[in-house]
């Protein structure tokens, strides 16, 4: 039978009440102060290490949640970085984003992603106004794409924006893989083994990448006093490499390639296989990246490795310092390195007999 209201009042006014933990319980139980609790809550860094794992394992013990809200409104920052993407599906994307994720919890701030559909200047203007409506204190984008510098691009007021691979400029941020040392050193190579006919596989026109990259190309041929001819433009994939790599494969002058990333010289190779040319022996191949498959491409692969954690980590270090009210720091571009492996080798003596 259901008791009266009376009693179902009555019955609630006796059941206990969970009292909430608060700072001062936990800094009891670590055996400091209330500010040192704090400071580990907020992330701040001028706590010891010591110190801060026992006010950690005091927070785990009672279960400590910190009350976000309010800390918000008492620091006017909310603890959380914006990150606008155009794709998960590119290995260099994942990477990034992973870095900058492993980052800002390790200083304690949580990332709200926001993919966009199209890298477009309305796209990323409605991605921001999703991230202002989340209450963010800064923003990373990753969009590879030649938009950043239109006038119809109005970042919010007073809101830190740390741009990752694009032609920005001044009004933002940049940090970025050193793109032209990369295209250069592998070009270099080439040149130094004494190729002269060096074809570019690059990528499409909208990505700042691939327009850097072939620029790159295009200057250290001819500061070797080479004739660079018309780039190929591939898309990124290696079906694109594949398809140019036919091309190239029924020239008999080419006797290199310098593709704008690894998969396109995947692509390149996998055609040059199928036509019986012989990689290096007729023509070398070299990539830009340096994936993980890199190494068991046939023959692996010579390539620019660029390193992706190092981007996303020093993008949050960067947007750190920006939320800090410090300039940011002057070290922004991420230097490469050249992975030399079989694919590429001395030109040929002779052009190859025509095919």
């Amino acid at each position: 039978m259901t008791p009266p209201p009376s009693e179902i009042k009555s019955a609630s006014r006796r059941a206990p009440r969970t009292r909430t933990v608060s700072m001062a319980d936990v800094a009891a139980r670590a055996g400091v102060s209330s500010q040192t609790v704090s400071r580990v809550s907020n992330g701040a860094q001028n706590v010891e290490d010591g110190t801060r794992q026992k006010v950690l394992d005091a927070m785990a013990e009672l279960d400590y949640r910190p009350n976000s809200a309010a800390r918000a409104l008492k620091t006017g920052r909310f603890r959380s970085v914006g990150v606008i993407m155009f794709t998960l599906s590119t290995l260099g994307n994942m990477r990034t984003l992973d870095a900058i994720v492993t980052a800002a919890s390790g200083a304690g701030y949580t990332i709200t992603l926001m993919p966009v559909a199209q890298p477009t200047e309305g796209e990323v203007a409605g991605a921001f106004s999703r991230l202002q409506e989340e209450a963010v204190d800064g923003v990373v984008i990753i969009i590879e794409a030649h938009m950043l510098d239109r006038a119809d691009v109005i970042i919010p007021s007073g809101l830190p924006v740390v741009i990752i691979d694009s032609d920005a400029g001044d009004p933002f941020v940049v940090v970025d893989t050193d793109q032209e040392q990369g295209t250069r050193l592998a070009t270099q190579h080439l040149i130094d083994l004494g190729h002269t006919r060096i074809v570019h596989v690059a990528g499409p026109d909208t990505s700042y990448s691939a327009t850097r990259r072939s620029a790159s190309w295009h200057a250290t041929m001819r500061d070797a006093g080479l004739e660079p001819e018309t780039p190929l433009k591939g898309d990124w994939t290696s079906a694109s490499g594949h398809r140019l790599g036919h091309a190239i494969a029924s020239r008999d002058d080419v006797t290199a390639v310098v593709a704008a990333n690894d998969q396109m010289a995947l692509g390149v190779m996998h055609a040059l296989h199928e036509r019986g040319r012989s990689i290096p022996g007729e023509i070398s191949v070299v990539g830009f990246d340096d994936t993980d498959e890199s190494g068991s491409f046939w023959p692996p692969l010579t390539t620019v490795h660029q390193d992706f954690g190092e981007i996303g980590a020093r993008s949050m270090r960067v947007l750190l310092e920006l939320l800090e009210g410090k300039p940011a720091s002057g070290d922004r571009i991420v230097p490469t390195r050249l992975v030399v492996r079989e694919s590429a080798g001395p030109a040929p003596v002779a052009p190859p007999a025509a095919r």
